[in-house]
């Protein structure tokens, strides 16, 4: 028998049927940066050439490397940006041939196929890959692609595992491609895929709902202590910031949409820094205020000058226009009229000279022991 491996004659009785069928055997990775992912899959196809029948009742296996001595049709994967054929510990092809003439031919591959995705509900997206099976000399003159089985005819991807995502349907499809050179025949595999969100709830959700919860903890500390405020403030801000960051570390640098998830973190982000500025407002407003207070003044509008205290063992400074009490040994400062002590300084009940945490009437015993005050200066409370 004669075999001419490019015979025109192969096609005179019209397009050569060639059935297709895939098994999933894995999606490796799915890359949001690159927009693509990468699969294994053992792809069948089927034809039959009535030049290779022949009399018996079982098949006939041929070794892989005999495929450049039969046609087999020139399909490719359109949108592939990188494929190979295994090669371990050969190449890895099956060439069988039926007593009808009908040829089996099967491969395995892996494959990085270009997937265009829509990131705008990230990370409660659903995304749809395709991969499409097209001719790449032979017009739809010549081969006719159709799917094997219908929908049934692409298996393995109910029992695969991935890492953020569930395959929650896939269907085939039948149509053609459209080129300056003709009308190609196309066949389309799609799959939709579901992210798991569990993941994100435990790695961005939760901390940061705790980091604005932790920001408002600064409510309930007295306003006077500025450190504690500040750090905790400044502390939550940083964190945050790292947390924004990290959670765009697996998505494109260079976008010009907003996902769910910036929204999000956004609003974490202003709820904390709103509330380390509003505690900046706050102690400037208070300090403000107590600036602008006017001095005491006598009958004839003259501003009432205040004597000063000397107090062995205790120490403050003070002045009228300030309002936080400052301590230590060794400091010598000056002591507030009864005016002001009532205004800032009240102690079980009674009026209390803020150099000795006393009642005033204690505090004004003429020179009794080191614990009293000891006046002098100008005027008299």
């Amino acid at each position: 028998m004669s075999y001419i491996l490019t015979a025109s004659f192969f096609f005179a009785d019209g397009p050569v049927s060639v059935g297709m069928s895939m098994d999933i055997a894995s999606i490796d990775t799915i890359s949001e940066i690159n927009m693509d992912y990468t699969a294994t899959i053992f792809l069948r196809q089927r034809w039959t050439d009535e030049r290779l029948c022949f009399d018996g009742n079982k098949s006939l296996s041929l070794d892989g490397r005999l495929v450049e001595m039969l046609w087999v049709p020139d399909t490719f994967i359109v949108d592939s940006k990188k494929s190979f054929l295994h090669d371990v510990t050969v190449e890895n092809r099956l060439i069988r041939i039926y007593p009808n003439g009908t040829v089996l031919y099967a491969i395995r591959i892996t494959t990085t196929v270009s997937c265009s995705m829509d990131l705008t509900k990230y990370p409660m997206d659903k995304q749809t890959c395709t991969l499409q099976l097209e001719s790449w000399g032979y017009n739809i003159n010549d081969v006719m692609f159709y799917w094997t089985r219908g929908n049934d005819s692409v298996r393995g991807l109910d029992t695969l595992q991935l890492a953020q995502y569930t395959v929650e349907d896939h269907f085939t499809s039948v149509s053609e491609a459209v080129y300056e050179t003709g009308r190609y025949p196309k066949l389309v595999f799609h799959f939709e895929l579901k992210r798991n969100i569990l993941y994100f709830i435990l790695e961005t959700y939760v901390p940061s709902i705790l980091l604005v919860v932790l920001s408002w903890v600064s409510f309930w500390i007295s306003q006077s202590s500025v450190p504690a405020r500040i750090c905790i403030g400044v502390t939550t801000v940083l964190t945050m910031t790292t947390l924004m960051m990290g959670a765009r570390t697996s998505l494109p640098n260079a976008n010009c949409f907003i996902k769910a998830i910036d929204v999000y973190l956004g609003i974490c982000f202003s709820f904390i820094f709103g509330a380390l500025l509003e505690y900046a407002v706050t102690h400037f407003c208070t300090l403000h205020q107590l600036s602008s207070k006017e001095l005491p003044k006598d009958l004839s509008g003259k501003p009432i000058t205040y004597p000063s205290c000397e107090v062995s063992g205790c120490h403050f400074a003070h002045s009228v226009q300030k309002k936080k009490l400052l301590g230590g040994l060794g400091m010598k400062v000056k002591c507030f009229s009864a005016w002001v002590i009532k205004h800032l300084w009240i102690c079980e009940g009674h009026l209390c000279c803020p150099c000795l945490h006393l009642p005033l009437s204690d505090s004004l015993s003429s020179g009794a022991g080191t614990h009293a005050c000891r006046w002098g200066g100008h005027g008299n409370l």
